[in-house]
């Protein structure tokens, strides 16, 4: 199996197939499930320190926050996927 990276921003790599959603993070919900993320040690801060813009779900229920927009990290996931 081929393994596809995904550019979250920074230069910070996320493995494809490993992503299950990329969500903004703006809503009550969002928001509590990156609380209790952040409380089980199951978060992975990759903004340096900007505004949080995409919540990228793993399939390991890590939640991984990223500074670049949802569109831009699922247009690049899209480009993995196809093998560009």
């Amino acid at each position: 199996m081929d393994i596809k990276l995904v550019n979250i921003g920074f230069g910070n790599i996320v493995s494809a197939h490993r992503i299950v959603a990329i969500v903004s993070p703006e809503s009550a919900p969002i928001k509590r499930m990156v609380s209790e993320a952040r409380d089980d040690g199951r978060l992975i801060d990759a903004t340096y320190g900007r505004r949080t813009r995409a919540v990228i779900i793993a399939d390991s229920n890590h939640i991984i926050l990223s500074a670049v927009q949802p569109e831009t990290v699922a247009h690049r996931l899209l480009s993995a996927r196809e093998g560009e």
